[in-house]
């Protein structure tokens, strides 16, 4: 029986520290850019929720909602630009 030992794996080699911190910088961007849109989207409804004397928060809720799913298609499409 021959003694096959396992290949030794390759160790990987790790990212310079421009890239990392571009990685970072990039990534807490598309952060702030969620909050900013769905902050103002909100705001917005909220805005127009008082000045029209709604009963209910619909403007506010929806702009909300809009502004949620602007954010997450603008989240999924650079990350996935990148790739």
């Amino acid at each position: 029986m021959p003694d096959s030992a396992p290949a030794p794996r390759p160790t990987p080699q790790p990212d310079s520290n421009p890239d990392r911190m571009r990685a970072v910088a990039r990534y807490s961007g598309i952060g702030a850019q969620m909050a900013a849109t769905i902050g103002l989207s909100t705001w917005a409804g909220y805005w127009l929720d008082t000045h029209y004397r709604t009963e209910t928060p619909w403007f506010t809720l929806g702009l909300m909602l809009l502004g949620l799913f602007a954010a997450l298609y603008n989240v999924i499409r650079a990350v996935t630009k990148e790739q």
